[in-house]
């Protein structure tokens, strides 16, 4: 059977500074950008006023959108723990506005999104928005500056594609929730019934 229902995916790439946000429609098996920006932050000195438009954008973005799911980068450990303290909870904020219109919300580390996105988990953020721009067909003009847009935009496709595996696991006759690792222990774990 062919599921042709449409799907919104909200991708985020948390910031305090810059947050950038990116929209995916998914129809069976075609994907199209619907609008990717940033919220621009750079002005706003007082860390909660940033909080607080965040979270007044983003539902701005959910209500004018209407996304059946958000994907958001979770934050990597570096060597700066203000940064990742400021990340966390421009991330924090991003999720609580989710949640406020009962959102599913997935996470994903940025090197599985760079792994999803380019093949490689170290990609730079360069590689990631050329990707996106050739796999979504995006025209130059309406390529942004800010690369955290093509970031967002690469969390949410990551989203997509996590889920349309699954979809085709399950399609192929794979147990709901069975693991996958490929092994003959886990195989014969999973099906006793095909032992002789």
């Amino acid at each position: 059977m062919k599921d042709d229902k449409e799907r919104i995916i909200l991708g985020i790439d948390p910031g305090t500074n810059v947050l950038g946000y990116g929209v995916l429609r998914v129809v069976g098996k075609k994907v199209e950008m619907v609008a990717m920006g940033v919220i621009d932050l750079r002005r706003v000195k007082d860390v909660y006023l940033k909080l607080g438009r965040i979270h007044e954008r983003l539902l701005s973005l959910i209500d004018a959108f209407l996304p059946d799911e958000m994907a958001i980068e979770a934050p990597f450990f570096g060597k700066n723990v203000q940064s990742m303290l400021k990340l966390g909870r421009a991330q924090g904020v991003s999720i609580a506005a989710a949640i406020s219109r009962d959102i599913p919300i997935h996470e994903y580390p940025p090197s599985s999104i760079k792994q999803a996105i380019t093949g490689s988990g170290s990609a730079s953020k360069e590689q990631v928005a050329a990707v996106m721009q050739r796999m979504l067909c995006i025209p130059d003009e309406s390529m942004l500056p800010y690369l955290d847009a093509t970031d967002a935009l690469g969390a949410a496709y990551c989203h997509y594609l996590g889920t349309a595996r699954v979809a085709a696991l399950q399609a192929s006759g794979c147990r709901s929730g069975s693991k996958t690792s490929g092994s003959w222990s886990d195989f014969i774990k999973q099906h006793p019934d095909r032992i002789k």
